[in-house]
């Protein structure tokens, strides 16, 4: 995946104002730091792959990819079996 794809990803899907990349890395507004990235990738002078921004946006774009499947899996497992059926839960019915 080259960083034009990863550009017209996060188009599609924009990432949260902020997010922990790592343990010592917060990036306060994402859209700063992606602009950042597309800017210095655009300007390196040499091989893509020795392109520290490269690098950032492509550790970036996995976290983020790996959060909305986790979330995704999250949401599936919270959702009870009966609310994906259609049915009532028992829990919501009231007593008299």
């Amino acid at each position: 995946m080259n960083h034009e794809e990863i550009k017209r990803y996060f188009e599609a899907s924009p990432p949260p104002k902020e997010v922990q990349l790592t343990p010592w890395a917060n990036i306060t507004d994402t859209q700063v730091f992606l602009k950042s990235c597309y800017s210095t990738i655009r300007n390196f002078n040499g091989p893509v792959d020795r392109c520290p921004a490269w690098w950032h946006l492509r550790d970036f774009y996995i976290l983020m990819k790996k959060s909305a499947q986790k979330a995704t899996v999250e949401k599936i497992e919270e959702t009870p079996f009966e609310e994906i059926s259609g049915e009532e839960s028992s829990e919501t019915e009231t007593a008299v």
